[in-house]
């Protein structure tokens, strides 16, 4: 039961057994045994592991099914011939993880790197792995990590190919998530296969660099490649030897038993050191002169390549340590053009993209920023250079500006990489389905609006911070599972360092005078814990009752916090020595509880470890400035219930007549949405048809700006060269989120609407949502319902008009094929829900209806809205695309042919006293209210090719470039 599939069990037993006739030919006592099994039972993790791996495995030579569903497992079972209670018992045992893989959007490549070829040579990924699973991950998340990575190596150049090429990829994945992990099994998995000199460029700062390098020692180089000849119970060999003075040396380090060499496989040099950046080779140009053991061959062939070291180097984004690098391998020579390369560019987005404005480039000339420019000559320096860049932050210029077609733009791939298990991020902060305003479960868990009403909450975020640390110390006792070494809060309300040094103070200030072990602090934390944290913790996680009982764990909090002196600690700059400071050290010092204030300047990549308070008011315009700020976001084990975010509500920002108030909150939401539904829109369209990929990297700018209207090329004389022509839903809602602000606009689009207006009429029908994943309860709303013809339909949506160009023009392209050309729909069944009774808010449109007028506020500086449809209404109209069969609301079955419409009258409006304005006289006027629609085409609604999306280059000379210029 190798990688390359599943065998009939049975049968193979049956040639593998010792003995003549093997008893259990019909498996019984293996059901009963995998029956019986506990959780830890060898046998049951072996098949833990194989399951799982099976279930995961992308596209496999043995199957024809998706991967991660119950089809792909039924299929995995009939080959191995189980019968229906092994195959319960199994399924009861080991469960199929339905969460969604990796997205990958990719050119088409010439396929190398199989499971079969990765099987075969895997010393260093078997021995991370093996590590992995030693530090807890499941057989999920390493089955999830061993996809990912698999999905990037395999679209790199094959290392013994003959023509030199050099792959360049994005891997996005969240903020604080985890991405080290990946590029480390993609570098074990890469070396594995022959790339013989790997460089990661790891952060802006010495100890970022240091941290990286560590990591990559401690879980892939292992201790035998860190020695080298060196004799480990030699103290005298051992002077110099990283890690001598490392808590973590040798217990935590990777061993192999012995030199990998010795064993079978190749050794790994460092060119760097834990303590020690690139400074220059040491033996000088010799480090790099690999060895051959067939001369008369190039490094690149497999005789050479298997065979010889490899080179590991972690390098710092820095001007001046790039250029040793890019002057040394300058001496070395022709041998540079055999050598198999990767480069890693940790954090991509920061340094490594270049941001000089093209409108000053003379006479057309790219001109490059410094850390651009070196990494460009490392590129054209080694022509066999793959380059995978990873970020969280998938808006970054070396993606949705891609001017200069010769620098690091992703040509050939971009993987975005599934949400972790057990990753707090965007849904655990914000409700992203409300649309009406109201403060949802996540709001209500996590975040604590600063309002000028509640004051600055300060105090109460630092008594937040000791009730927190209490707790944790409780679960600590009382065994909880969880990571509680380290506890701190965040504290960022000015990008100014002589601010951050009176804030600090002011701190240490409220601190000294809050008297937590004295009566009055203890009041207060007592009243806090039973309004705020006792509704909202999680039972499965042991909590005490009353504060009385946690009362105890508040002095031992106090103590930690207070230990080297200050509470505070003051992180504002760029520089080594606002990350040296002894009391920051997350690796060194055992336990970190402080209290941070900065903010902007903590370098990305430095996580704040033990992050359970955040307080921020800082404003800013800068949307990646704001999402890097996320670091609220990451991995929270065993107290992700408590982590609290207190954020400005009501900040001002500028002055004077340009003085404006700003929700931050709301602000980072509108980011979090158009971030989701970038990843929505790459996960839509990355299927294969006809087992060729439907979008490219160079397609996906122009694709996504169709809904974010600020990606655009980075020069005004250039345009995207692939043009977007049609966008098909069958099954799946088309939902315009920017309606035009221009009155006149508003009230002619309104006015096309009145034929269906008309059609509204009648009793409101009752339209019941039965219980399902999203409510154990039954829900349902009124609604006003018709039918009408498709030509109807097409008539209004295609008369509307938009401010920024017509944002459903791909759409209308495909809804005027399905009068039976592409496929056909005769006609909708248009929704107009209603609000409930107690905040309806009625009036006529047109002199038609009355109908319950929504009110939907504008995302800050944009035309958007955030959401148009409401839950459950989306959810009942979903139901009915899925469930044709069903009977909606006053109707018969849905049936194929018929597709469903959410129409909502709109008011753009903040409070639902403007929108009782508008309703003032009973009468809406047609240029207060939009008309926002949602649209459901039937899942028939696409042809047997079942392609979703269709583009027309605009230089048909130049296919593959990104952008062009404008004609």
């Amino acid at each position: 039961m190798s990688r390359r599939g599943p065998k009939h069990f049975a049968k193979l037993t049956f040639v593998l057994a010792e003995t003549d006739e093997p008893a259990d030919t019909d498996l019984f006592h293996f059901r009963d045994r995998i029956m019986a099994a506990n959780p830890g039972d060898e046998l049951l993790t072996l098949w833990r592991r194989k399951l799982t791996a099976w279930d995961f495995e992308q596209s496999p030579s043995w199957s024809v099914t998706e991967p991660r569903t119950s089809e792909r497992r039924t299929e995995v079972y009939d080959k191995l011939a189980f019968g229906a209670d092994l195959r319960k018992a199994l399924d009861a045992a080991v469960p199929v993880h339905k969460e969604p893989g990796p997205v990958t959007i990719s050119r088409e490549f010439q396929a190398w790197y199989t499971r079969e070829q990765a099987a075969n040579r895997s010393f260093y990924w078997t021995s991370y792995e093996r590590l992995l699973r030693r530090k807890g991950w499941s057989d999920a998340a390493v089955s999830s990590l061993d996809e990912a990575s698999h999905s990037v190596v395999e679209r790199l150049a094959d290392p013994t190919r003959d023509d030199a090429y050099g792959a360049r990829g994005l891997v996005v994945g969240y903020v604080q998530s985890g991405k080290t992990a990946n590029f480390t099994g993609v570098t074990a998995k890469a070396i594995d296969a022959g790339y013989r000199l790997v460089i990661v460029l790891g952060g802006t700062l010495n100890l970022l660099r240091g941290q990286t390098q560590r990591r990559l020692d401690m879980e892939l180089i292992g201790q035998e490649n860190i020695l080298g000849a060196v004799d480990p119970d030699d103290p005298d060999a051992l002077v110099g030897i990283d890690y001598q003075d490392d808590e973590d040396w040798p217990a935590k380090f990777v061993s192999f038993g012995g030199r990998p060499s010795v064993l079978g496989a190749f050794d790994i040099e460092r060119l760097t050191s834990r303590d020690r950046d690139y400074m220059t080779l040491e033996r000088g140009i010799s480090a790099l002169e690999f060895e051959k053991s067939d001369r008369t061959r190039r490094l690149y062939d497999p005789a050479n390549l298997h065979t010889a070291r490899a080179r590991v180097m972690v390098v710092k984004k820095n001007k001046s340590v790039l250029e040793k690098l890019v002057k040394d391998l300058k001496k070395i020579g022709p041998i540079l053009g055999e050598i198999p390369t990767l480069i890693i560019d940790d954090e991509s987005d920061q340094a490594s993209v270049n941001t000089t404005d093209p409108k000053k480039w003379e006479d057309g000339k790219v001109t490059r920023t410094a850390i651009n420019g070196q990494i460009s000559k490392l590129l054209n320096l080694l022509p066999r250079a793959q380059y995978v860049g990873y970020t969280a932050t998938p808006f970054a210029n070396v993606f949705i500006d891609p001017g200069d077609e010769e620098d690091i733009f992703p040509r050939d791939f971009l993987i975005s990489l599934p949400r972790p298990i057990d990753y707090m991020g965007v849904q655990d902060f914000h409700d992203l389905d409300n649309v009406d305003n109201v403060e949802g479960e996540a709001e209500k868990t996590h975040v604590r609006g600063i309002y000028e009403a509640t004051g600055d909450r300060l105090q109460e975020a630092l008594d937040a911070f000791v009730l927190t640390g209490a707790l944790k110390l409780y679960r600590e006792k009382h065994g909880v599972p969880g990571d509680f070494r380290h506890h701190t809060m965040l504290v960022h309300e000015s990008v100014r360092m002589a601010e951050h040094a009176a804030l600090a103070e002011r701190i240490e200030t409220m601190w000294r005078n809050a008297a937590h072990t004295g009566p009055e602090g203890h009041t207060r934390l007592a009243a806090l814990f039973d309004k705020d944290f006792h509704p909202h913790t999680n039972g499965s996680l042991h909590t005490p009752a009353a504060y009385a009982d946690l009362k105890p764990y508040v002095s031992r909090a106090i103590q930690l916090i207070n230990r080297g002196g200050s509470p505070v600690i003051v992180v504002n700059g760029d520089s080594e020595r606002d990350y040296a400071q002894p009391n920051l050290d997350f690796a060194r010092t055992p336990n970190v509880w402080k209290i941070l204030v900065g903010g902007t300047k903590l370098s990305r990549g430095f996580t704040v470890e033990g992050l359970t308070i955040t307080y921020y008011r800082r404003t800013t315009q800068q949307a990646d400035t704001l999402m890097q700020m996320g670091r609220w976001f990451g991995f929270r084990p065993g107290y992700r219930d408590l982590v609290r975010l207190y954020i400005g509500r009501e900040e001002s920002l500028g002055r004077g007549r340009n003085a404006k108030t700003v929700d931050l909150y709301e602000a980072f939401e509108a980011i979090c949405r158009d971030e989701e539904l970038f990843r929505e829109e790459l996960a839509r369209y990355a299927a294969l048809v006809d087992g060729h990929p439907q979008v490219t990297p160079a397609q996906i700018p122009p694709l996504v700006a169709q809904h974010l209207s600020w990606v655009k090329p980075s020069a005004r004389n250039k345009m995207f060269n692939a043009e977007l022509v049609e966008v098909r839903s069958p099954g799946k809602p088309i939902e315009p989120a920017a309606y035009p602000q221009d009155a006149n606009m508003t009230k002619q689009n309104t006015e096309h609407w009145k034929p269906v207006l008309a059609a509204l009429g009648g009793t409101p029908a009752i339209c019941v949502l039965q219980p399902d994943a999203s409510s154990p309860l039954s829900r349902s709303f009124h609604a006003a319902t018709a039918i009408i013809p498709h030509t109807r339909l097409l008539s209004v949506l295609s008369s509307l008009e938009w401010e920024e160009g017509n944002v459903l023009a791909p759409h209308l392209t495909y809804l005027s094929q399905l009068d039976g050309r592409l496929a056909r729909v005769d006609d909708w069944l248009v929704i107009a829900p209603q609000r409930a009774q107690h905040n309806r808010i009625e009036a006529t449109v047109l002199d038609k209806g009355p109908f319950s007028l929504f009110r939907r506020s504008r995302q800050s500086n944009k035309l958007s809205f955030g959401r148009i449809s409401g839950l459950e209404h989306r959810l009942y109209a979903q139901r009915l695309i899925d469930q044709p069969g069903e009977a909606p609301a006053g109707d018969s079955t849905l049936g194929p042919h018929r597709g469903v419409v959410l129409l909502y009258p709109v008011v753009d409006a903040q409070h639902d006293d403007e929108v009782k304005a508008v309703a003032a006289t009973g009468t809406a006027a047609p240029d207060k209210v939009i008309m926002a629609f949602t649209v459901i085409p039937p899942k028939s609604a696409v042809d047997s090719k079942r392609q979703l999306v269709r583009f027309r280059t605009r230089d048909s000379s130049r296919p593959d470039a990104v952008i062009v210029d404008a004609f």
